[in-house]
C-alpha cells in the first residue's frame, strides 16, 4: 500500500525555490530517509505534507487521498515532529501529554501512560519539561506525535544535537515504532545515522531530488572492492575461486573484475593472477564511504 506519493511538489519563498518539482513514493512499512544539508528543502517538504505550508504547485497523494477535503481527513493519520515542538516548559511529561490528549479529543485516558512507556519516560514524575535533557525532550516530542495512534510518522532531524546516548535511544525508538506498524519519514543531514535505520532514501539538494535508492542499493554503491583489470577475465575468475577461495566478485566490464573480499592483500592477489598466466593491467581499491557517496551525489558541493 502506498502511504505517500508526491508529484512535482514545488514551493518558493520570496522568489527562491525551496522545493523544486519533488516526486517520490513511500510505501507502507518503510522507514524512508530524506537526506540533505540544512536548507536543502527537507523541512519545507515535510511542512507541505502536514499542511503547515501550502505548495505552490504539484500533487500530494496521502493514503489515496488527493482532494483538499480528503487530504484533511487523511492527515489525521499522521504524527509529526517538525522543527521545535510546542511543549510547555513548566509542565511535567504527564501534564504536557494530558493537554494534547484533551486538545485532540482522544478519549482513552490510559493512552498517556501507554506512550510514556513506549518512549521510556515513566520515571520523570514531577520533573518539569524545562529541566529535561535534550534526549528526554526529543522523546517527549515523539510521545506527543504518537499519542493519536498514527499510521504515518514524520520526523524532522530527530537526532540533531543529541549526545551519543540520545542518538542510540532515539534510533532504537524509531525502529521499535516501525516494527509496530508505523511508516516513518525521517530527515537528517547525517547519512551514517540514517543508514542505520532507514530502508529507503532520497537525496535532496537545493530543493531538487537528486536520487532515490533502497538500502541494498546504497550498500552496493558504497561497498568497498578491489577493481582488477586483466587480459582474460574468465581465466582470472577461475584463479580467484581455485587459488584464493574467493566467491564474492563480479565482472563489471569486459576485462574488469570487482572483488569484494581479500581486500587486505592486493599484492598476493596480483601475484596469484600473474602466476597463473593472467596479466594484471591495474589493481586498486574502489568504493565510497557513505559521506563520500553523498558528496559525490550532490556534485561535491558541501556549502
Amino acid at each position: 500500500m502506498t502511504v505517500l506519493k508526491t508529484k512535482n511538489l514545488t514551493k518558493s519563498y520570496g522568489g527562491k525555490v525551496a522545493v523544486d518539482n519533488v516526486s517520490l513514493t513511500i510505501e507502507q512499512g518503510d522507514i524512508f530517509g530524506l537526506i540533505g544539508q540544512n536548507g536543502a528543502g527537507k523541512t519545507t517538504f515535510m511542512r507541505m505534507i502536514t499542511s503547515l505550508t501550502r505548495p505552490d504547485s504539484g500533487q500530494i497523494d496521502l493514503f489515496g487521498a488527493t482532494t483538499s477535503a480528503k487530504l484533511t481527513e487523511a492527515r489525521t493519520r499522521i504524527g509529526a515532529v517538525i522543527e521545535t515542538p510546542a511543549l510547555f516548559h513548566n509542565l511535567t511529561a504527564v501534564q504536557n501529554l494530558e493537554y494534547y490528549r484533551l486538545q485532540r479529543g482522544i478519549a482513552e485516558k490510559s493512552r498517556v501512560q501507554e506512550v510514556l512507556e513506549i518512549v521510556q519516560l515513566t520515571d520523570t514524575g514531577k520533573k518539569k519539561f524545562k529541566n529535561f535533557s535534550l534526549g528526554m525532550k526529543q522523546r517527549l516530542s515523539l510521545a506527543v506525535a504518537i499519542l493519536g495512534h498514527p499510521d504515518f510518522l514524520i520526523l524532522d532531524e530527530p537526532i540533531n544535537g543529541l549526545d551519543p546516548t540520545g542518538i542510540v535511544e532515539t534510533r532504537d525508538l524509531i525502529k521499535r515504532l516501525n516494527q509496530e506498524g508505523i511508516t516513518i519519514l525521517i530527515s537528517s543531514h547525517i547519512l551514517t545515522e540514517l543508514a542505520q535505520v532507514a530502508n529507503k532514501y532520497a537525496i535532496i539538494h537545493h530543493g531538487r531530488l537528486i536520487k532515490t535508492l533502497t538500502q541494498e542499493q546504497l550498500h552496493t554503491e558504497c561497498k568497498r572492492a578491489m577493481a582488477v583489470t586483466v587480459d582474460d577475465a574468465a581465466k582470472a575468475a577461475v584463479v580467484l575461486e581455485t587459488a584464493l577461495g574467493i566467491r564474492d566478485y563480479k565482472q563489471v566490464s569486459g576485462n574488469e573484475l570487482r572483488i569484494y573480499e581479500y581486500l587486505h592483500d592486493p599484492a598476493e592477489l596480483s601475484f596469484q593472477l600473474n602466476h597463473a598466466g593472467v596479466r594484471v593491467a591495474s589493481i586498486h581499491e574502489v568504493g565510497d564511504s557513505l559521506e563520500e557517496y553523498y558528496i559525490k551525489m550532490i556534485g561535491g558541493n558541501v556549502q
